[in-house]
């Protein structure tokens, strides 16, 4: 998968701070609310903020194996499959879904990875390709399930092979240190967005060499304190969905440059927040683009999300 950035110019960076600095000031819409500790009691967010650790695993013992390749299903009405194989060729797993078909590159040694279901209820293959020639592969194990999701958001408040994070992770302490001061999941959200903008630069160099089965670390991210959008996208979905709040990691396309990108959209029962013109309303998705926000990208790709087109989404 190759990812593309675009050069972010001073000009656009002014362009975008004026922008924001007239929505979080002068908009009508809701607005990021600030968190005074001295006022109020800290414990009450603790205790409001408390949320279960959901986490991704692979099971071995429960897994289908053939040709070395371990496909693990039992955890299917929570979003997610697993896999294991070892080759000493290229491997890959493909996830068909209907008509859909999504390819993720794979270890080779061993290394479990959790692969999304991120479709919803229905019937996914599960093929774990081998590389024979060139770009051919052959499939050398498969399963199927019919899925029954345990809710429409649980493959997205979990890890996963491109929003890779484990509980004692740098970034989920940071998450947690944010949300303990937070009322509620919109507050989060501002505090995650506030952290990650601040702290993260937009590495060109990284952009122009990234090659195809580049997977993000999320810590990593946050400890060098640069990345591409694939991090940015990652960074913040790990910190969100640790949090318990659903997060989607999406490929696709900005016009009007026809640029490929990744970003994130989240989901929330409540109005309240908008960022770089992008506003967070009731019981419905709602885009959060770190990159541009963080980099200053030129003013013809802030809008109102309708120069974006989701391609893939994990």
């Amino acid at each position: 998968m190759r990812i593309s950035e675009t050069k972010l110019n001073r000009a656009g960076f002014l362009s975008l701070v004026l922008a924001l600095l007239l929505i979080l000031s002068a908009c009508g819409a809701p607005q990021t609310e600030s968190i005074n500790d001295d006022e109020t009691p800290l414990a009450q967010y603790e205790a409001a903020r408390t949320v279960e650790f959901q986490d991704s695993v692979f099971n071995k013992d429960k897994a289908e194996v053939k040709n070395d390749a371990y496909i693990d299903i039992s955890n299917a009405s929570k979003g997610y499959a697993a896999v294991s194989a070892k080759s000493e060729k290229r491997l890959k797993l493909q996830v068909v879904f209907g008509e859909t078909k999504y390819n993720y590159d794979i270890p080779n040694d061993g290394t479990p990875s959790i692969i999304p279901l991120q479709f919803g209820n229905g019937k996914y293959k599960l093929r774990v390709m081998r590389n024979t020639t060139d770009k051919k592969y052959t499939e050398i194990n498969s399963v199927t399930v019919d899925a029954v999701m345990d809710n429409e958001f649980t493959a997205f408040v979990r890890p996963n092979i491109y929003v890779n994070y484990k509980q004692t992770s740098a970034c989920i302490k940071k998450a947690g240190d944010i949300a303990v001061k937070a009322k509620d999941d919109l507050a989060v959200i501002s505090g995650v967005y506030d952290y990650v903008t601040k702290n993260v630069k937009y590495d060109k160099e990284k952009a122009a060499s990234v090659k195809s089965g580049y997977v993000p670390d999320p810590d990593e991210t946050m400890s060098t304190g640069k990345g591409i959008c694939f991090d940015y996208a990652s960074l913040a979905a790990s910190m969100l969905r640790s949090q318990g709040i659903p997060v989607k990691l999406i490929f696709g396309y900005v016009a009007p440059n026809n640029l490929y990108h990744a970003w994130n959209m989240f989901y929330t029962e409540k109005t309240g927040w908008v960022t770089v013109k992008f506003e967070a309303k009731g019981e419905q998705w709602t885009r959060m683009d770190l990159t541009f926000s963080a980099g200053g990208a030129s003013a013809n790709f802030v809008g109102d999300g309708t120069n974006y087109s989701d391609l893939y989404f994990y």
